[in-house]
């Protein structure tokens, strides 16, 4: 039989993949100017590249799958307890916690909530809900379970000796998805800080593995001089753990040199600032590549970015300023990583005005303002002046709308995915920054076009004359330009 391909059928696939090739292009020049676009997305698509396999074991089953074996998509069985509020804020936390362990790259296959005035010392839901959960792992096959809340080293360690799994806390779950999404030097820095920080006091010996001493007569006959108990295992790891958490809190100290110039750089030319800040998914990159077309990662999945992003924009006038995206925040944020990306989180308090996303089809949008506000109270950045945003008004219900608009006087609707608002904001976002005040009125001879140029982006023209000896400008301006001004003074 013959096996060899036609030509025109190859020349009919090189056709079809030249068509797909130019409807793809066409159809990305057609959303930049519905202003649209988000980036190529390579980040995105590398990020699902990685996603764990399912249904495929990490356990050595047979000798001859040795070299088949792929990890595991984890699954695992949620774990509340409801110590205050009601019901409908108890379930809105787990329904969080299951989308953190989504975006993690697990499979929630259970989840129970137990109502107590507080968490019991011991395991913390209590001996009999935590056979309960044992039961309910058994019956699942969960290989994993995620408390919500912040578990002490015993009381994890008790939990696991009854329900015979992993068990980690909301706090190990959101420094495992920081882990997984950082990208940058500092980030990656960052995180491995926090992760330290939070290990620490949690290290674990296991039998006798914990307790090898290379003191007395076991340190390879040393004699007099070399005997005592030596450092254990647990010991030496902690010490390890204690000498790296060191040197990334310089390599970090380092790193904020290079942010605090480029911040420097900007309080001397006096360009406004704007910061983005909200709970995860908000869509607070959406609403900056609506802005400033910066192209940067969107997805729908919590702390899809890490990475501050600063871009240039400009208001209707002319007037430059910065817009910087930065993390996003949650309930109960580990204090361990509110310290490490404390140098990151400092961009709020040098800005100017403060854009405060709200996710207005969250079933819980106060409670998101409340979690971001305490945040940016940790961070001495609450006395700046805040602009709300409610985003994703084309999926909130309209009474939702309504009750934020009457809480917060100073708030703007808006939708990032339809742009229905985006010139509302565009307007406010113009009003609340700082204006130029100082008038002047100069002469400025032709050599010196960047002065001219500096009056044009960062001040407000009132007329302008070229004359034989310069350009003559008269112009409101900020106190630093305008000093520099003075020499050039009519």
């Amino acid at each position: 039989m013959n096996n060899v391909v036609p030509q025109r059928a190859i020349d009919a696939t090189y056709e079809q993949a030249a068509s797909d090739e130019q409807a793809a292009s066409f159809e990305k020049a057609a959303s930049y100017e519905q202003g649209t676009y988000d980036g190529e997305q390579l980040d995105l698509a590398d990020r699902h590249a990685l996603r764990r396999v399912a249904g495929l074991s990490t356990e050595l089953e047979d000798v001859t799958e040795v070299e088949y074996r792929q990890l595991r998509l984890e699954r695992v069985v949620l774990a509340g307890v409801w110590t205050e509020g009601d019901l409908r804020d108890a379930e809105n936390s787990m329904r969080e916690l299951a989308a953190l362990a989504h975006t993690a790259g697990s499979s929630v296959l259970d989840g129970i909530l137990q109502r107590r005035e507080r968490p019991d010392p011991g395991t913390f839901l209590g001996s009999g809900k935590a056979r309960e959960l044992r039961d309910v792992v058994v019956e699942t096959g969960a290989d994993t379970v995620i408390c919500d809340g912040e578990l002490s080293p015993s009381q994890r360690r008790s939990l696991e000796d009854i329900v015979k799994v992993k068990v980690i806390d909301r706090t190990a779950l959101i420094l495992d998805i920081f882990a997984q999404h950082a990208k940058s030097r500092e980030g990656k820095a960052q995180v491995e800080l926090a992760q330290l920080e939070y290990l620490l006091p949690r290290l674990r010996g296991w039998g006798e593995s914990m307790s090898r001493q290379a003191g007395g007569r076991v340190a390879a006959g040393a004699g007099i001089g070399s005997r005592g108990p030596g450092e254990t295992k647990i010991e030496l790891d902690r010490r390890r753990i204690r000498t790296r958490v060191a040197r990334l809190r310089r390599e970090i100290s380092a790193m904020k040199t290079a942010r605090d110039v480029g911040r420097s750089d900007r309080r001397r030319h006096q360009v406004p600032s704007v910061a983005i800040a909200g709970y995860t998914n908000a869509g607070k990159s959406s609403i900056l590549n609506r802005l400033t077309g910066a192209g940067v990662l969107v997805e729908d999945a919590l702390f899809a970015t890490l990475d501050p992003t600063v871009r240039k924009a400009q208001t209707a006038d002319g007037r430059g300023f910065t817009l910087t995206d930065t993390v996003g925040f949650v309930r109960h944020l580990p204090h361990q990583l509110v310290e490490a990306f404390r140098s990151t989180l400092e961009e709020f308090g040098q800005c100017h005005l403060l854009v405060h996303v709200v996710d207005g089809s969250h079933p819980d949008p106060e409670g998101q303002i409340a979690a971001v506000r305490q945040v940016l109270a940790d961070v001495d950045a609450h006395q700046l002046p805040e602009l709300v945003v409610i985003n994703k008004a084309d999926a909130a219900d309209p009474e939702v709308i309504a009750r934020l608009c009457a809480r917060e006087r100073n708030a703007v609707v808006v939708s990032a995915r339809t742009g229905a608002g985006l010139d509302v904001l565009r307007e406010r976002v113009a009003e609340l920054l700082p204006r130029p005040e100082v008038e002047v009125d100069v002469l400025l001879p032709y050599r010196r076009g960047d002065l001219v140029s500096r009056v044009h982006a960062d001040g407000e023209v009132l007329t302008e004359e070229h004359v034989a000896a310069g350009t003559h400008l008269r112009a409101k301006v900020l106190a630093p330009l305008a000093g520099e001004l003075a020499p050039f003074a009519v």
